[in-house]
């Protein structure tokens, strides 16, 4: 195996570790063992655990980033429609890995953040980028006449992400997909939807 190739895999089986267990309860041995990857190895790339978290949350935001432009700037629908469509891809992803990983990024945030200050900072531009790409998304939509052109798009994603997170975190301690159908729900039937007619 390429070194790379080791830092890739130690970077995959720690992030689907993590997800699982939570960063603290993430055991290095099991992470070293699952990757076949030596105690070595794993300092010969990174210079702690710390350092290690850090860039599976680099390694998710980068691979995230892709995938939401990809689909709030699929020009072939509409600016809400790509809104519905990420969503709905989300929750079909949810649901099918039985509503027990979520969001990595929000996991982390809810562990780490009280806990450690480069963990919070990272993930706190993390979320900022992503509320910047529901932003232009909304942007989009208010040039089209989706929604009015009076709407607060800061305000309206940064509500967006925050509901969604807690929809997300809901799903997973109810075990089931209704709360982020709700949200989704809620959002374009009663928030976007009160945009629209005003």
């Amino acid at each position: 195996m390429k070194r790379t190739d080791k830092r890739s895999e130690l970077i995959r089986v720690g992030r689907e570790i993590i997800v699982q267990r939570g960063f603290n309860s993430a055991s290095l041995n099991d992470i070293l063992t699952t990757a076949s990857v030596p105690k070595g190895s794993f300092y010969y790339y990174f210079s702690s655990k710390e350092d290690f978290g850090l860039a599976i949350i680099d390694d998710f935001a980068l691979q995230y980033r892709d995938r939401l432009k990809h689909l709030l700037d699929d020009v072939q629908y509409s600016p809400l429609t790509r809104l519905r469509n990420y969503f709905e891809l989300k929750i079909a992803e949810m649901e099918a890995g039985d509503c027990t990983d979520g969001c990595l990024i929000g996991n982390l945030a809810q562990e780490l953040s009280a806990q450690n200050e480069l963990f919070r900072d990272r993930l706190n531009q993390v979320f900022a980028q992503w509320e910047e790409y529901f932003a232009c998304c909304l942007r989009a939509a208010c040039q089209a006449g989706e929604i009015s052109q009076d709407s607060n798009l800061s305000d309206l994603a940064r509500f967006i992400l925050s509901s969604w997170e807690g929809a997300i975190l809901q799903a997973k301690v109810t075990k089931s997909v209704l709360p982020m159908q709700t949200f989704v729900e809620i959002l374009f039937h009663q928030v976007l939807g009160k945009s629209t007619s005003s």
